[in-house]
């Protein structure tokens, strides 16, 4: 089911086809060191991991979760992005991950750009999060382009890791 729609790109909710995808991006090396490892490593788990994170989290939070990405011209998944609500943060945070040779295109900017508006004008927010590793300079770039601005450094339950914590708030 297509949820937004860009120039280049459609946004729709994951499928349990999606799995070899999935399976592909939650084992990019960039991946494994910005965000971690799910322990996803057959078709079964990552079908697995779509049942129980994406899919879950549409039928509970109306608008919510992350979207797969494709191009037009190919209907090529290229990534994910979207809106979720963690249980460890107060706000609704926007995330995305996209394969290597997608990189560096512009779609990670067109497709949260475009989640960013889905979440100010249809969902209503006043305030959207990101978090990412401190290391992880791309990402907080696009974010700040997209209009989050540093907060603070915190630290999620069960992680001793020091997190950036980026917000855009309604003016």
């Amino acid at each position: 089911m297509k949820i937004l729609d860009t120039e280049r790109l459609i946004l729709r909710f994951q499928t349990t086809e999606d799995a070899e995808f999935i399976l592909e991006l939650v084992n990019d090396p960039s991946w494994l060191k910005f965000i971690g490892d799910r322990g996803v490593r057959t078709i079964e788990d990552a079908k697995n991991d779509i049942l129980n994170g994406p899919i879950q989290m549409y039928k509970k939070k109306l608008g919510l979760g992350f979207l797969l990405v494709e191009r037009k011209e190919d209907q090529a998944p290229i990534g994910i992005c979207g809106l979720i609500k963690r249980e460890s943060l107060e706000d609704i945070d926007i995330g995305f991950a996209f394969l290597p040779q997608y990189r560096g295109k512009g779609y990670a900017y067109e497709a949260a750009a475009s989640v960013m508006a889905y979440g100010k004008d249809t969902l209503g927010l006043s305030r959207i999060v990101a978090i990412t590793r401190q290391e992880n300079h791309h990402s907080i770039k696009l974010l700040e382009k997209l209009g989050l601005q540093f907060e603070q450094l915190i630290q999620l339950p069960n992680n001793p890791e020091e997190i950036v914590l980026l917000a855009w708030n309604r003016q």
